[in-house]
C-alpha cells in the first residue's frame, strides 16, 4: 500500500484520465472530496476501475497485486458502493463496476453524506477556474434542457426525445423518486429553495436509480406516479433536464436558485455555446404587455423586461428553451421556437461517454476555451464573470 496521499494523488490523477475530467487544483479540494468519500484501500482500489463498466473478474486481473480474491474485491466494491464511489451495473448474471466523474456522479450519490465540511469542499473545488473549464469542454454536455409540457405544440413536430411524456412511457423503468441533493445542500447552507418546497422532485430510472435505492436515498414507484411528480414539477416551474441521451436514466428538476449546473449556466458570458437544447423562446412584441411574469419565472435571466409596460426580451445566449415562460405568460405572446439545426443525442450513456473520451480537450484546448471565456465576457459587456 502506497503512502495516504500518494494514493489520494494516483485516484485524482485517474479519475482525470476518464472520459469526465477530475483536475488538480491549488487548494487541494479535489483531494479532501475522495477522502470524504474513500478510505485508502478503497481509493487504491478504484484506480484499477474505467468509465466503463467491467466485471469484476476483469478488474481484478489488473487488482490482484492489492487484493487476495475476486470475492475480496467485489466486498470491497459493495462497500465503495454503498458510499457512492462507484456504480454497477448487471450485465448477463453477472455484476459489473465503473468509476464515477464528481458530476454527474459522486456528488449526486453524497445524499446521505452531505456534511458541512464535505460541502465547504465541494463549493471551493467546483467553483475553481480549472473544474469549470474542464466540465464545459466536453463535446456533448451530460445533460440538456427540455421543453415542458405546456410550452410544445404538434407544430413543433417534437422529437421523442424532446418529449418527457414521451420519455417515460417509452422507459421499461424501474422509476425511483429522490431529494434533490441541490435542494438538500442549500437547505443547510441556509438558503432554502425560492421555487417549491417540496424535496422529492428528482427522478431516476433503470439501475443507476437502484444505487441510490440501494443506500437509502431513494423509493421505487411506478410509472404513473412518475409522470404526477414531473407534471406537479412543471406546474412549479421546475426545468426539466434529463440524461443527454434516448434512453434516459434520470431527470432533474432544476430551479436557479439551488442548481449547480443552472447556477454555472448563468455564470457563462454565453452558456449556450457548451449547452444542449433544441428550442428557444420568441416574444410577439405586439401582444406583449411586459407584465414581467415571463422575467420571474426564468431561472436563468434569459428574459428581461428593460422598461414597464414595454416587450420582454429574449436573450439568446442564454435562453436554454425550458418553456416555462411561455406556461407563465398571460397573454399567450412567448412561445417557443424550435432551432433550425437539431441536436439528436445519443442513445445510452455508454455511447455519450464514449463520445466525450473521443473528443476530449488536451491542455491547449482548454486553453482556448479560457481564452474564449474571457474574450466573450468583455465582448458582451460582462467582464464581472471574469472573477
Amino acid at each position: 500500500m502506497e503512502s495516504t496521499d500518494q494514493v489520494y494523488n494516483k485516484l485524482q490523477r485517474h479519475l482525470n484520465n476518464q472520459a469526465i475530467g477530475f483536475p488538480s487544483t491549488k487548494s487541494g479540494a479535489e483531494i479532501r472530496i475522495l477522502k470524504h468519500i474513500f478510505s485508502p484501500e478503497e481509493a487504491e482500489i478504484v484506480t484499477f476501475l474505467s468509465y466503463k463498466f467491467e466485471p469484476v473478474n476483469t478488474i481484478f486481473k489488473k487488482a490482484q497485486a492489492v487484493v487476495k480474491s475476486e470475492q475480496e474485491l467485489e466486498e470491497i466494491l459493495e462497500r465503495i458502493l454503498k458510499k457512492g464511489g462507484v456504480e454497477r451495473k448487471t450485465k448477463n448474471a453477472k455484476n459489473h463496476y465503473c468509476c464515477l466523474p464528481l458530476v454527474v456522479g459522486m456528488y449526486e450519490f453524497q445524499q446521505k453524506n452531505l456534511t458541512p465540511e464535505f460541502i465547504k469542499d465541494f463549493d471551493e473545488y467546483t467553483s475553481s477556474k480549472a473544474f469549470g473549464v474542464d466540465f464545459i469542454s466536453t463535446k456533448l454536455p451530460q445533460m440538456r434542457t427540455i421543453p415542458i409540457k405546456k410550452s410544445i405544440y404538434p407544430q413543433h413536430n417534437v422529437s421523442t426525445y424532446d418529449e418527457i411524456s414521451a420519455l417515460l412511457q417509452q422507459s421499461d423503468g424501474p422509476f425511483f423518486i429522490l431529494e434533490c441533493i441541490c435542494r438538500n445542500k442549500k437547505s443547510i447552507e441556509g438558503n432554502p429553495c425560492k421555487v417549491t418546497n417540496r424535496k422529492e422532485t428528482c427522478l431516476g430510472i433503470g439501475e443507476m436509480a437502484g444505487v441510490f435505492k440501494e443506500m437509502g436515498a431513494a423509493r421505487i414507484i411506478n410509472k404513473d406516479e412518475a409522470i404526477s411528480i414531473i407534471e406537479e414539477n412543471q406546474k412549479e416551474g421546475l426545468v426539466l433536464q434529463p440524461s443527454n441521451t434516448k434512453d434516459i436514466d434520470f431527470v432533474c428538476s432544476c430551479c436557479g436558485c439551488c442548481c449547480g449546473i443552472l447556477n454555472m449556466q448563468k455564470n457563462l458570458p454565453k452558456p449556450l455555446d457548451y449547452w444542449t437544447t433544441n428550442y428557444f423562446a420568441v416574444v410577439n412584441e405586439e401582444a406583449c404587455e411586459g407584465c414581467g411574469k415571463c422575467e420571474r419565472s426564468c431561472q436563468v435571466d434569459a428574459v428581461k423586461v428593460v422598461e414597464k409596460g414595454k416587450s420582454a426580451v429574449v436573450s439568446l445566449d442564454r435562453c436554454i428553451g425550458c418553456g416555462i415562460c411561455v406556461s407563465k405568460c398571460p397573454t399567450g405572446s412567448i412561445s417557443l421556437s424550435k432551432k433550425s439545426k437539431e441536436i439528436s443525442p445519443p442513445q445510452t450513456r455508454e455511447e455519450l461517454l464514449d463520445i466525450i473520451a473521443e473528443n476530449k480537450k488536451g491542455k491547449f484546448g482548454k486553453m482556448m476555451v479560457t481564452v474564449k471565456l474571457i474574450f466573450d465576457a468583455v465582448r458582451t459587456g460582462q467582464t464581472h464573470l471574469l472573477k
